[in-house]
């Protein structure tokens, strides 16, 4: 880092962690380590942070769960942000006639996220079963899969901008869509979502099938961060075709490089064994995409974030 430390971090309410293995920190669990990790507890920290970090010139990254993300195994240099403070992990529940209106922050986790829901028979977040990560995450890629996406539950998002200005942003002003929106770079601190009254039970059981079904047809068990790939608009119907099979056809299961294997179960997950290497991972992402295009004329493009030092991520 070319300024000081104590310009960029003096007097904020952060915990900081400089040489921080985040790498470790996804769920590939592979990867280098960031320059400096700082686990903000208070939104006026962060927004000051970004401010001093604009006006330096010095990279930031938002890091959630890790679940879609690779480090490159040279690591990151600016400032790695991590919003799991308790501060950001607060949930609260309103109710609103027979809804459900919801508020929490960016860190809080999916998985315990759509448990809580379920026990209160609170519906609209059984889509979210299975898919790992945080809040944050969830809404800045519109997680989602057969059974709907984030956004389709999403009211507002409080949002603060690389410049340093924090807005409360409509959902449905965003333009979200597949795995994607025109949600501007920054870092989400909150969201509201709207939940619908219903029968625990009911909920419980949705998120179970959905759940099974996933265990079932996808190597959950495995060292993976989800989809590799973005599943393609075929440009005769224009409908979304699955990345999985495509990769599948092209006789790509079980592939590896180094570490990296693409999945008998799944192919459109990379699982990696011990001594695995995010250049493993990079390579193997580089030759599906060079040889699907080959033996089935497809392009596609990946899901999974890649940070390297130096980027703009």
């Amino acid at each position: 880092m070319t300024v000081s430390r104590s310009s960029l971090l003096g007097g904020l309410a952060l915990e900081v962690t400089f040489d921080a293995p985040i790498g470790g920190m996804t769920w590939y669990g592979i990867g280098g380590r960031a320059d400096t990790l700082v686990s903000p507890r208070t939104d006026e920290a962060v927004v000051e942070l970004v401010a001093r970090c604009r006006a330096q010139d010095v990279p930031v990254r938002v890091l959630g769960g890790g679940a879609n993300l690779l480090v490159d195994d040279g690591g990151v240099d600016g400032i790695v942000v991590r919003l799991d403070n308790e501060h950001f992990q607060r949930v609260q529940y309103e109710a609103e006639s027979a809804i459900g209106a919801m508020s929490a922050g960016a860190g809080v986790d999916l998985f315990r996220l759509v448990q809580d829901t379920k026990r209160r028979g609170l519906s609209g977040l059984e889509m979210m079963a299975g898919i790992p990560g945080t809040l944050g995450g969830a809404i800045r890629m519109n997680a989602g899969g057969a059974w709907g996406q984030m956004s389709d539950r999403l009211r507002t998002i409080t949002h603060l901008s690389m410049d340093g200005v924090v807005k409360h942003l409509h959902a449905d002003s965003l333009g979200f869509r597949y795995r994607g929106s025109d949600l501007p770079p920054g870092v989400v601190l909150q969201c509201t979502l709207d939940l619908n009254e219903d029968d625990p039970i009911a909920v419980s059981q949705r998120v179970k099938e959905i759940f099974q079904h996933k265990r079932a047809s996808q190597p959950m068990a495995d060292q993976s961060a989800g989809c590799a790939f973005r599943n393609p608009v075929d440009p005769t119907t224009g409908e979304r075709t699955s990345a999985g099979a495509i990769i599948d056809a092209a006789g790509l299961k079980g592939h590896r490089i180094g570490g990296a294997a693409v999945s008998d179960q799944h192919a459109n997950f990379i699982v990696c064994s011990p001594g695995a290497s995010a250049s493993d991972v990079r390579r193997l992402i580089d030759d599906i995409r060079t040889t699907v295009a080959a033996r089935r004329g497809v392009t596609l493009d990946p899901e999974v974030v890649i940070w390297s030092r130096g980027d703009d991520s």
